[in-house]
């Protein structure tokens, strides 16, 4: 498992950072079934992983943000989220999950006659409403394209590294799932709690 310091605080979703077991999930902001996937880790996995939780202290979650440029807002919902990580790391998985329960308003039609602009705008409302509207100035900062013309934003060296580790990784499909740096291609977006229990009933050996 490997996460550069900045998102430790952010990406981390479940469980402590020093946990020796590691699920990953590869979840796409605008995927119907990276959607699916984040409930289950919200209602399933995150308790199971939190203090007095079974598994405390002996499994964390990592999120990666696995862009797929075939939906072109693909590339603007992670810049988002990735924003999110930056001024408010603590409500990255709230905001999250904000942004899977509006997914549709991003998908390739209602986002086909916006400019890239008008879909940060939008994303800014979404953070000002689930983070706060004190930290929206600073999203639309970290989103606000510089100066050079083909420079970027704020947080495009963040999409690169999300991007690259996904490549070296072969990280194609989302969602995709690991444990302990290996695909575990059995997981399901379908799984509930019977699922997931026992998955980790026979995963967990610490």
């Amino acid at each position: 498992m490997a996460l550069q310091p900045s998102f430790q605080k952010a990406l981390v979703i479940a469980g402590k950072y020093d946990a020796p077991h590691t699920i990953e999930v590869f979840l796409d902001y605008v995927c119907p079934f990276s959607a699916k996937l984040s409930l289950a880790i919200d209602s399933v996995l995150r308790p199971l992983f939190a203090p007095g939780g079974k598994y405390a202290g002996k499994v964390k979650v990592i999120f990666r943000n696995q862009v797929q440029p075939w939906h072109a807002s693909s590339t603007f919902v992670h810049e988002a989220g990735l924003a999110v990580a930056r001024i408010a790391p603590e409500d990255f998985w709230k905001f999250s999950l904000a942004l899977f329960k509006v997914q549709g308003e991003y998908f390739d039609i209602p986002t086909s006659s916006l400019t890239p602009l008008q879909v940060r705008e939008k994303l800014a409302k979404l953070v000002a409403d689930t983070v706060g509207q004190d930290k929206a100035a600073g999203f639309q900062d970290l989103l606000a394209l510089k100066s050079s013309p083909n420079g970027g934003t704020a947080v495009t060296d963040d999409l690169k590294y999300t991007v690259k580790f996904s490549r070296q990784n072969g990280i194609h499909v989302s969602p995709t799932v690991l444990w302990d740096g290996l695909i575990a291609n059995e997981v399901s977006s379908s799984w509930g709690e019977k699922e997931w229990t026992e998955f980790l009933e026979k995963k967990v050996t610490v």
